[in-house]
């Protein structure tokens, strides 16, 4: 099979009814998959989740326990890493150390026989803007531009898919953000079809046209960034994807437009119909952070917004561009609120009895139970507090 028959663009990628069984456990679930060609596709989740796994898989390095996977429509399971049309470019960036950066990039096109190896090496390292140090060694160079030529290495044989793995996990902050820009740019430019691997919320959301979340090797929810982000459908992945407040409540009441429900503390909290999983029983209902406003008196009613309150701050975190605030809420426990930065000073203090208050469009349902998963979601919250902080400061 000739792999450059149709590597000169980007390729679809489907993997139909994959499951991956190690002895003792299920890495992969039932999984059925299309990546259009063209596109930045992220798979996002934590470790452990199956998201390694899957991408092994379709690089040949794992052989599925059941089902198959086609690259531009064909069959490639019974096929080798070699012969797919697939390039990986992992977190070590496996250079060859006493090889010049035009050599590396060029060595896998010399292997094949490739006509012009230095020549299509060059280009590849112009697109990454590198050709100016095409004849220094890997040790002369930064840990950015290290893994600029490993993705030259990788597109200079026109893949029709390129496998990111955790590509940019070593790099600093700075950084990391610049590649993540780059990559993005590049993917445009050379029209290849991109698999990234990650468990960085920010990276998957900045890089990426769709991103599929994965937890105990099932796929809970893809779409847009924006989309994932703005209407969460379960728990995980409103506690992964960013911070949620979670309240669990009961429905009291539905229109055609709206789901009211009731907390056990008595608060009201009305979620858009369109926006809710599911419309009766005990459900849990979330509200993003950076959507709450704090008032020091208890606002006016108003049915376009819901209120939580009173509660008292218990803690205030400066973190940059915005400030965190922890209210413990009685019956509620603690709702984060995320308010920017706009005046000098935090707008309240700490002890200060506060209300809470969000407009009712951005509550959202989901389809699970809270209580189900109360420790990840407390494990995960943790977590992506850390990692806010750590990219705010």
């Amino acid at each position: 099979m000739n792999v450059h028959s149709f590597a000169e663009s980007g390729a679809d990628l489907e993997l139909v009814g994959i499951q991956k069984r190690f002895p003792g456990f299920t890495a992969v679930e039932r999984m059925d998959l299309l990546i259009p060609a063209g596109s930045f596709f992220a798979l996002l989740g934590p470790s452990g989740c199956g998201k390694t796994t899957t991408l092994r898989l379709v690089a040949g390095l794992e052989e599925p326990t059941t089902g198959s996977i086609k690259i531009g429509g064909r069959d490639v399971t019974a096929l080798g890493p070699h012969k797919r049309p697939v390039n990986t470019v992992f977190q070590s960036y496996a250079l060859f150390p006493h090889m010049t950066v035009v050599e590396n990039v060029a060595f896998g096109l010399r292997r094949r026989g490739i006509a012009d190896p230095l020549g299509k090496a060059h280009a590849a390292l112009q697109l990454v803007e590198l050709d100016n140090l095409a004849a220094r060694k890997p040790v002369q160079l930064s840990g950015g531009q290290q893994q600029r030529v490993a993705l030259a290495r990788a597109i200079v044989n026109r893949p029709a898919l390129l496998l990111l793995d955790e590509p940019l996990g070593a790099l600093d902050l700075k950084l990391r953000r610049q590649m993540q820009q780059e990559l993005k740019q590049i993917q445009q430019e050379v029209g290849l079809t991109f698999l990234h691997v990650t468990h960085d919320q920010e990276e998957a959301m900045t890089m990426a046209d769709t991103v599929a979340v994965m937890n105990k090797g099932r796929i809970e929810q893809q779409g847009a960034p924006e989309e994932l982000y703005d209407l969460p459908r379960t728990v995980f992945v409103a506690s992964f994807l960013g911070q949620s407040n979670l309240f669990e409540v009961e429905v009291v009441g539905t229109t055609d437009q709206a789901i009211t429900t009731s907390h056990e503390n008595g608060t009201r909290i009305t979620v858009p119909r369109a926006r809710s999983v599911r419309e009766s029983g005990s459900i849990t209902v979330g509200v993003r952070p950076e959507k709450l406003r704090l008032h020091s008196e208890a606002p006016v009613a108003d049915a376009a917004v819901n209120v939580v309150g009173p509660g008292r701050v218990t803690d205030v975190s400066f973190i940059g561009v915005s400030t965190q605030y922890t209210v413990e809420v009685p019956g509620a426990g603690e709702v984060q609120v995320f308010a920017q930065n706009v005046e000098v000073g935090p707008s309240v203090q700490l002890g200060d009895e506060v209300w809470l208050s969000w407009q009712v469009s951005h509550t959202f349902g989901l389809a699970d139970d809270r209580l189900e998963t109360g420790a990840l979601t407390a494990d995960l919250s943790t977590r992506t507090i850390a990692a806010q902080s750590k990219i705010s400061g």
